[in-house]
Protein backbone atom coordinates (compact mmCIF):
# COMPACT_ATOMS: atom_id res chain seq x y z
CA UNK A 1 0.00 0.00 0.00
CA UNK A 2 1.31 3.40 -0.96
CA UNK A 3 2.04 5.91 1.80
CA UNK A 4 0.72 8.77 -0.36
CA UNK A 5 -2.16 10.68 1.17
CA UNK A 6 -5.16 11.01 -1.15
CA UNK A 7 -7.34 12.80 1.44
CA UNK A 8 -6.02 15.27 4.00
CA UNK A 9 -8.13 16.79 6.76
CA UNK A 10 -6.34 19.64 8.51
CA UNK A 11 -7.51 21.41 11.69
CA UNK A 12 -11.13 20.85 10.78
CA UNK A 13 -13.75 22.43 13.02
CA UNK A 14 -17.38 21.70 12.22
CA UNK A 15 -20.66 22.69 13.78
CA UNK A 16 -23.40 25.24 13.40
CA UNK A 17 -23.48 29.01 13.63
CA UNK A 18 -26.73 30.40 15.03
CA UNK A 19 -27.55 33.91 16.17
CA UNK A 20 -23.92 34.88 16.09
CA UNK A 21 -22.83 31.95 18.28
CA UNK A 22 -21.09 28.74 17.21
CA UNK A 23 -22.05 25.25 18.38
CA UNK A 24 -18.98 23.07 17.75
CA UNK A 25 -19.34 19.32 17.15
CA UNK A 26 -15.75 18.52 16.13
CA UNK A 27 -12.76 20.78 16.78
CA UNK A 28 -9.28 20.88 15.20
CA UNK A 29 -9.57 17.39 13.70
CA UNK A 30 -6.64 16.31 11.51
CA UNK A 31 -5.94 13.01 9.74
CA UNK A 32 -4.92 11.52 6.39
CA UNK A 33 -6.39 8.76 4.24
CA UNK A 34 -3.76 6.89 2.23
CA UNK A 35 -4.25 5.97 -1.40
CA UNK A 36 -5.57 2.44 -1.81
CA UNK A 37 -6.47 1.76 1.81
CA UNK A 38 -9.77 0.99 3.51
CA UNK A 39 -10.14 3.70 6.14
CA UNK A 40 -12.89 3.50 8.74
CA UNK A 41 -14.46 6.30 10.77
CA UNK A 42 -15.86 4.95 14.03
CA UNK A 43 -17.59 6.32 17.09
CA UNK A 44 -20.66 6.08 19.22
CA UNK A 45 -23.99 7.70 18.51
CA UNK A 46 -23.69 11.47 18.31
CA UNK A 47 -19.90 11.40 17.92
CA UNK A 48 -19.98 13.24 14.59
CA UNK A 49 -19.33 10.39 12.12
CA UNK A 50 -22.03 11.36 9.65
CA UNK A 51 -21.29 15.07 10.08
CA UNK A 52 -17.64 14.49 9.26
CA UNK A 53 -18.60 12.46 6.18
CA UNK A 54 -20.91 15.22 4.92
CA UNK A 55 -18.03 17.70 5.17
CA UNK A 56 -15.61 15.33 3.41
CA UNK A 57 -17.93 14.97 0.42
CA UNK A 58 -18.67 18.68 0.21
CA UNK A 59 -22.29 18.70 1.38
CA UNK A 60 -21.49 20.99 4.31
CA UNK A 61 -18.87 23.66 4.83
CA UNK A 62 -16.68 23.69 7.94
CA UNK A 63 -16.40 26.51 10.42
CA UNK A 64 -12.65 26.36 9.79
CA UNK A 65 -9.96 24.04 8.45
CA UNK A 66 -9.19 22.31 5.17
CA UNK A 67 -10.19 19.10 3.40
CA UNK A 68 -8.21 18.24 0.30
CA UNK A 69 -9.21 15.48 -2.11
CA UNK A 70 -6.25 14.39 -4.23
CA UNK A 71 -4.70 17.81 -3.64
CA UNK A 72 -7.81 19.92 -4.26
CA UNK A 73 -9.50 21.81 -1.42
CA UNK A 74 -13.20 20.89 -1.27
CA UNK A 75 -13.87 22.80 1.94
CA UNK A 76 -13.28 26.37 0.77
CA UNK A 77 -13.45 26.29 -3.02
CA UNK A 78 -16.24 27.86 -5.08
CA UNK A 79 -19.27 25.77 -6.16
CA UNK A 80 -18.08 25.26 -9.75
CA UNK A 81 -14.68 23.96 -8.69
CA UNK A 82 -16.31 21.84 -5.96
CA UNK A 83 -18.38 19.98 -8.55
CA UNK A 84 -15.19 19.11 -10.42
CA UNK A 85 -13.59 17.79 -7.22
CA UNK A 86 -16.70 15.73 -6.46
CA UNK A 87 -16.20 13.83 -9.73
CA UNK A 88 -13.17 12.22 -8.07
CA UNK A 89 -15.27 10.19 -5.66
CA UNK A 90 -18.48 8.20 -5.41
CA UNK A 91 -20.83 7.88 -2.46
CA UNK A 92 -22.97 5.01 -1.20
CA UNK A 93 -25.54 6.35 1.22
CA UNK A 94 -26.75 4.34 4.19
CA UNK A 95 -30.00 3.04 2.67
CA UNK A 96 -28.66 2.85 -0.89
CA UNK A 97 -30.75 5.81 -2.15
CA UNK A 98 -31.65 4.02 -5.38
CA UNK A 99 -34.39 5.56 -7.51
CA UNK A 100 -37.42 3.32 -7.14
CA UNK A 101 -38.89 4.23 -10.52
CA UNK A 102 -35.76 2.98 -12.34
CA UNK A 103 -34.37 -0.49 -12.85
CA UNK A 104 -31.06 -1.47 -11.33
CA UNK A 105 -29.37 -0.93 -14.69
CA UNK A 106 -30.99 2.48 -15.15
CA UNK A 107 -29.79 3.56 -11.70
CA UNK A 108 -26.20 2.76 -12.64
CA UNK A 109 -26.56 4.33 -16.08
CA UNK A 110 -27.77 7.64 -14.63
CA UNK A 111 -24.37 9.20 -13.69
CA UNK A 112 -23.00 8.21 -17.10
CA UNK A 113 -25.94 9.81 -18.88
CA UNK A 114 -25.62 12.98 -16.81
CA UNK A 115 -21.86 13.49 -16.82
CA UNK A 116 -20.40 11.85 -19.95
CA UNK A 117 -20.88 12.20 -23.68
CA UNK A 118 -20.81 8.44 -24.28
CA UNK A 119 -23.34 6.93 -26.67
CA UNK A 120 -26.10 4.67 -25.43
CA UNK A 121 -24.31 1.41 -26.22
CA UNK A 122 -21.16 2.49 -24.35
CA UNK A 123 -23.18 3.62 -21.34
CA UNK A 124 -25.03 0.31 -21.29
CA UNK A 125 -21.78 -1.66 -21.48
CA UNK A 126 -20.13 0.32 -18.66
CA UNK A 127 -23.19 0.06 -16.40
CA UNK A 128 -23.45 -3.69 -16.97
CA UNK A 129 -19.72 -4.05 -16.24
CA UNK A 130 -20.08 -2.22 -12.91
CA UNK A 131 -23.02 -4.43 -11.95
CA UNK A 132 -20.99 -7.49 -12.87
CA UNK A 133 -18.21 -6.34 -10.56
CA UNK A 134 -20.62 -6.40 -7.63
CA UNK A 135 -22.28 -9.69 -8.61
CA UNK A 136 -25.53 -8.29 -9.98
CA UNK A 137 -25.39 -9.27 -13.66
CA UNK A 138 -28.66 -11.17 -13.31
CA UNK A 139 -30.45 -8.26 -11.64
CA UNK A 140 -30.10 -5.57 -14.29
CA UNK A 141 -33.81 -5.33 -15.08
CA UNK A 142 -35.09 -5.66 -11.52
CA UNK A 143 -36.51 -2.68 -9.64
CA UNK A 144 -34.90 -1.71 -6.31
CA UNK A 145 -38.00 -3.01 -4.53
CA UNK A 146 -37.28 -6.45 -5.98
CA UNK A 147 -33.75 -6.52 -4.56
CA UNK A 148 -32.75 -7.75 -1.12
CA UNK A 149 -31.12 -5.31 1.27
CA UNK A 150 -27.65 -6.61 0.42
CA UNK A 151 -28.34 -6.40 -3.31
CA UNK A 152 -29.49 -2.81 -2.93
CA UNK A 153 -26.20 -1.95 -1.21
CA UNK A 154 -24.27 -3.66 -4.03
CA UNK A 155 -26.24 -1.79 -6.66
CA UNK A 156 -25.54 1.50 -4.87
CA UNK A 157 -21.82 0.67 -4.88
CA UNK A 158 -22.00 -0.08 -8.61
CA UNK A 159 -23.63 3.30 -9.22
CA UNK A 160 -21.00 5.01 -7.08
CA UNK A 161 -18.33 3.39 -9.28
CA UNK A 162 -20.00 4.39 -12.56
CA UNK A 163 -17.61 7.26 -13.33
CA UNK A 164 -14.50 5.34 -12.21
CA UNK A 165 -13.69 7.45 -9.14
CA UNK A 166 -10.55 6.75 -7.18
CA UNK A 167 -12.37 7.09 -3.86
CA UNK A 168 -15.61 5.59 -2.54
CA UNK A 169 -17.34 6.87 0.59
CA UNK A 170 -19.65 4.33 2.22
CA UNK A 171 -22.08 5.40 4.94
CA UNK A 172 -22.93 2.50 7.28
CA UNK A 173 -22.80 -0.16 4.52
CA UNK A 174 -23.72 -3.01 6.89
CA UNK A 175 -26.70 -1.24 8.47
CA UNK A 176 -29.80 -3.43 8.39
CA UNK A 177 -28.05 -6.49 6.98
CA UNK A 178 -27.92 -9.96 8.49
CA UNK A 179 -24.46 -11.28 9.50
CA UNK A 180 -23.99 -13.44 6.39
CA UNK A 181 -24.98 -10.68 3.96
CA UNK A 182 -22.82 -8.22 5.89
CA UNK A 183 -19.82 -10.54 5.62
CA UNK A 184 -20.38 -10.90 1.87
CA UNK A 185 -20.45 -7.12 1.50
CA UNK A 186 -17.25 -6.84 3.54
CA UNK A 187 -15.57 -9.30 1.20
CA UNK A 188 -16.72 -7.27 -1.81
CA UNK A 189 -15.27 -4.06 -0.37
CA UNK A 190 -11.90 -5.69 0.26
CA UNK A 191 -11.86 -7.25 -3.22
CA UNK A 192 -12.62 -3.92 -4.93
CA UNK A 193 -9.96 -2.16 -2.88
CA UNK A 194 -7.29 -4.75 -3.62
CA UNK A 195 -8.06 -5.49 -7.29
CA UNK A 196 -9.06 -2.01 -8.50
CA UNK A 197 -6.96 0.10 -6.13
CA UNK A 198 -10.01 2.06 -4.93
CA UNK A 199 -9.62 4.01 -1.70
CA UNK A 200 -12.53 3.41 0.67
CA UNK A 201 -13.68 5.68 3.48
CA UNK A 202 -16.25 3.78 5.51
CA UNK A 203 -18.41 5.17 8.31
CA UNK A 204 -19.46 2.29 10.55
CA UNK A 205 -19.79 1.04 14.10
CA UNK A 206 -20.05 -2.67 13.22
CA UNK A 207 -17.11 -4.39 14.94
CA UNK A 208 -17.00 -7.51 12.71
CA UNK A 209 -16.88 -5.33 9.60
CA UNK A 210 -14.20 -3.10 11.09
CA UNK A 211 -11.88 -6.05 11.65
CA UNK A 212 -12.74 -7.59 8.27
CA UNK A 213 -12.11 -4.58 6.06
CA UNK A 214 -10.26 -1.71 7.75
CA UNK A 215 -6.56 -1.06 7.29
CA UNK A 216 -6.72 1.92 9.66
CA UNK A 217 -9.39 3.62 11.72
CA UNK A 218 -10.05 6.81 13.59
CA UNK A 219 -12.46 6.84 16.49
CA UNK A 220 -14.50 9.95 17.26
CA UNK A 221 -15.65 10.85 20.77
CA UNK A 222 -18.32 13.50 21.33
CA UNK A 223 -16.90 14.28 24.77
CA UNK A 224 -13.53 15.22 23.29
CA UNK A 225 -15.16 16.78 20.19
CA UNK A 226 -12.52 15.04 18.11
CA UNK A 227 -10.44 11.91 17.58
CA UNK A 228 -10.12 9.72 20.65
CA UNK A 229 -7.88 7.12 19.02
CA UNK A 230 -6.29 6.18 15.68
CA UNK A 231 -4.51 3.10 14.40
CA UNK A 232 -5.28 -0.39 13.17
CA UNK A 233 -8.33 -2.15 14.63
CA UNK A 234 -6.07 -4.61 16.47
CA UNK A 235 -4.00 -1.79 17.98
CA UNK A 236 -7.08 -0.05 19.32
CA UNK A 237 -8.56 -3.27 20.66
CA UNK A 238 -5.43 -4.54 22.37
CA UNK A 239 -3.30 -1.51 23.24
CA UNK A 240 -5.45 1.59 23.62
CA UNK A 241 -4.82 3.55 26.80
CA UNK A 242 -8.36 4.91 26.72
CA UNK A 243 -10.85 2.93 28.83
CA UNK A 244 -13.68 4.08 26.55
CA UNK A 245 -11.91 2.88 23.39
CA UNK A 246 -11.07 -0.41 25.10
CA UNK A 247 -14.73 -0.92 26.04
CA UNK A 248 -15.90 -0.12 22.52
CA UNK A 249 -13.57 -2.62 20.84
CA UNK A 250 -14.18 -5.33 23.42
CA UNK A 251 -17.96 -4.76 23.62
CA UNK A 252 -17.87 -4.06 27.33
CA UNK A 253 -20.62 -2.01 29.05
CA UNK A 254 -19.66 1.26 30.66
CA UNK A 255 -21.06 0.14 33.99
CA UNK A 256 -21.69 -3.32 35.32
CA UNK A 257 -25.33 -4.28 35.39
CA UNK A 258 -26.84 -5.02 38.82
Amino acid sequence: MSAEAIIEVENLTVGYARDGAESVLLQDVSFQVLRGEVFAILGGSGSGKSTLLKHMIGLQRPLSGRITIDGDDIATTDPVARRSIMRKFGVMYQMGALFGSMSTLQNVRLPLEEFTGFDDDAIDLIARTKLSLVGLSAAVHLAPSELSGGMQKRAAIARAMALDPGILFLDEPSAGLDPITSAELDRLIVRLARTLGITFVVVTHELPSIFAIADRVIMLDHRARGIAAAGTPAQLRDHSGSPWVHRFFNREPEEALP
